[in-house]
């Protein structure tokens, strides 16, 4: 993980503690509650983060095609990608010729096991090429891989966010940068620590807590 970017603003405790409070009121048990553990179900988190850590280790990316094609598997069954952009995907894969899809499996390598920024670019420039370069695609495999460490931006949830604790800083952006990208993932990160363990499981978890939360 990079360095702690320290000029970033945190979100401020007062209104995460708020926003907690009132969360808890509705669910007592935070996602343990027996409302959201229905919830939950349609999301497979667990299964999804089991694949991913099986599918793509080191080694296991070293196998291009098997890696490629799982990576359509992974964001094929995600409830966090629109129905739309998984067909998209997939055909993109397909469609790749022997030499780019060689580029798209090392890009997500690195972004998992190697030159973090690099990968994220990498990922960014190749998914541009068909107009595919959206946060959901970029963002969902290092966040079912390391769950407490990576963060998948949703667009709404982090535009929510930042407007509700006014944070100037990241702007967010339609375009995935890796700029945003680390400073949005320090801030989940260091807030999650500042709530109640039974809504901060993971950082999807925490990320989902935000999404009910805040008003967008």
């Amino acid at each position: 993980m990079s360095a702690r970017i320290s000029s970033i603003k945190p979100l401020d405790r007062k209104k995460l503690k708020q926003l907690e409070g009132d969360f808890l009121m509705r669910y007592p048990k935070g996602f343990n509650d027996p409302e959201m553990v229905e919830i939950g179900k349609k999301h497979k988190m667990s299964k999804m983060v089991e694949m991913s850590q099986e599918y793509f280790t080191k080694t296991a990316c070293s196998n291009i095609h098997v890696t490629a094609d799982n990576m359509v598997k992974i964001i094929s069954r995600s409830s966090m990608v629109s129905m739309f952009e998984k067909p998209k995907f997939r055909d993109f894969v397909k469609n790749l010729n022997e030499n780019d899809k060689a580029f798209l499996v090392e890009s997500l390598s690195q972004m998992l096991h190697g030159k973090q920024r690099l990968g994220f670019e990498a990922m960014v420039d190749i998914l541009k090429t068909e107009k595919l370069a959206k946060w959901s695609l970029v963002t969902i495999i290092p966040a079912y891989y390391s769950p407490n460490k990576e963060v998948f931006v949703k667009p709404t949830t982090a535009k929510g966010v930042l407007k509700h604790f006014e944070i100037d800083d990241p702007i967010y952006k339609p375009a995935p940068t890796w700029d945003f990208y680390q400073k949005y993932r320090q801030l989940i990160n260091d807030a999650k620590s500042k709530v109640d363990k039974n809504l901060s499981s993971s950082n999807a978890a925490f990320s989902g807590f935000l999404m009910m939360s805040v008003k967008t």
